[in-house]
């Protein structure tokens, strides 16, 4: 039992992770790092569900850094598929030259989402970030359905380029670029069916199956279905956000598969690839066809589109998912978690999506570091405490968390 728990050899931050923060606050532009007393740590160095820091401090990951990591922190074989691809080929011309596991991984998602869905063909297109796959999906129902309009929830984070910032819910993430904002977004409620004027005006509906950042929001069982159809009523496209759900976080590949629904356009990341930066825009062929063929010049691509090491890195990490059975252990793990984690307070989530609702996550989560788990707060007031650990995480580990967390929230 005792090397699954942290080793804590310092006061949280260290003195080396301290001095790392000075430094990095000479140089980092100031919007991005939150510093303070007590936070951040400096990992050096990760494995399966534990992080070390750079003052030699071990922690249990209840964030999987971000949902990333569901096969586990440099999984062995993810880690050798992108060593043995960096001694072939760092980088192939995405566009024009492209690599062969471009195409595997290419057909390797095809089969996991319409091919798995509806036995029916799709189309891909690559990216590098969970936003560039929204911005995908945002311009592939503008090209298909020649309306502009895009419908998307309260609550909802897409992302914050541009196009993605527009359909992210909330108002300090895009008040400071509204003037440069396209506008084409209306923000209904979530968990309801849209209640919009001139829906002739939108192509597309775009939606979290669970709210991440929002909260860990599940929507009633029936909010899918219900929208499937109220998207094919009204000839729009239903686009699903699955880069924080996808890849058996809620105990199904993709957490659509809870209720049946087939999207057409399903943006995929964080944890296709156990940690390299890739993601992905899958469609239904007849909607991604609506794009037009390539004369020589795309219309939309990137430099590092299809990068041969995180195609690597992805068709290793789907390897692992599959050989370690992680849907059916996300599921059961999960369920096991809730039901102890319910003895503490009222619970959210699925899978080992899930979270724990406080009066003010922060301190908790400061608290939480100083006793060797990480975690991070959740909800637009910080009102849920977000655990979303590697699906490989064992039960003791998270007896030892359950234990930690029930002494913070009742003694504080």
């Amino acid at each position: 039992m005792k090397e699954l728990l942290p080793l804590l050899k310092t006061r949280i931050p260290g003195p080396k992770s301290c001095a790392l923060a000075r430094q990095l606050r000479r140089y980092e532009s100031r919007n991005i790092t939150y510093v303070s007393d007590h936070w951040p740590v400096f990992w050096q160095r990760a494995a399966g569900t534990n992080v070390w820091d750079v003052d030699g401090n071990r922690y249990i990951d209840l964030t999987a850094a971000f949902g990333v990591a569901n096969v586990g922190h440099t999984n062995p074989r993810v880690v050798a598929a992108i060593q043995a691809q960096a001694g072939k080929l760092l980088h192939a011309m995405g566009d024009v030259h492209p690599n062969e596991l471009k195409l595997k991984l290419a057909r390797e998602l095809v089969a996991l989402t319409f091919g798995r869905w509806s036995k029916s063909e799709g189309r891909v297109v690559f990216a590098n970030s969970g936003a560039e796959a929204v911005e995908v999906a945002l311009k592939t129902a503008a090209i298909h359905t020649k309306r502009p309009g895009v419908i998307a929830f309260e609550g909802a984070y897409h992302g914050l380029t541009y196009g993605a910032l527009d359909t992210t819910w909330r108002a300090d993430f895009r008040k400071p670029f509204s003037g440069q904002l396209g506008h084409f977004t209306a923000h209904v409620p979530f968990g309801r069916l849209p209640e919009v004027a001139n829906i002739q005006d939108f192509g597309a509906v775009i939606v979290e199956p669970i709210q991440g950042r929002g909260g860990v929001i599940v929507p009633p069982d029936d909010f899918l279905p219900k929208l499937r159809r109220f998207c094919d009523d009204h000839g729009l496209l239903l686009v699903l956000d699955e880069v924080y759900t996808g890849f058996c976080r809620t105990g199904r590949w993709f957490a659509c598969e809870h209720s049946g629904v087939v999207p057409d356009l399903v943006c995929a990341g964080k944890a296709m690839a156990g940690g390299f930066p890739i993601s992905a825009c899958i469609g239904r062929a007849e909607v991604m066809d609506s794009w037009p063929q390539s004369e020589g010049e795309a219309i939309h691509t990137s430099t590092f589109m299809g990068n041969p090491l995180g195609c690597a890195a992805a068709l290793a990490s789907i390897g692992e998912v599959k050989r370690l059975k992680l849907d059916a252990r996300s599921r059961e793990l999960g369920k096991w978690f809730a039901a102890r984690l319910a003895r503490i307070g009222k619970v959210r989530g699925r899978g080992l999506m899930l979270g724990l609702e406080v009066k003010n996550a922060v301190p908790i989560v400061e608290k939480l570091l100083q006793r060797g788990i990480l975690a991070l707060p959740e909800g637009s007031r910080n009102e849920v405490v977000g655990l979303t650990p590697p699906l490989v995480i064992t039960k003791r580990q998270l007896d030892h968390c359950l234990a930690v967390l029930d002494d913070l929230v009742s003694h504080g």
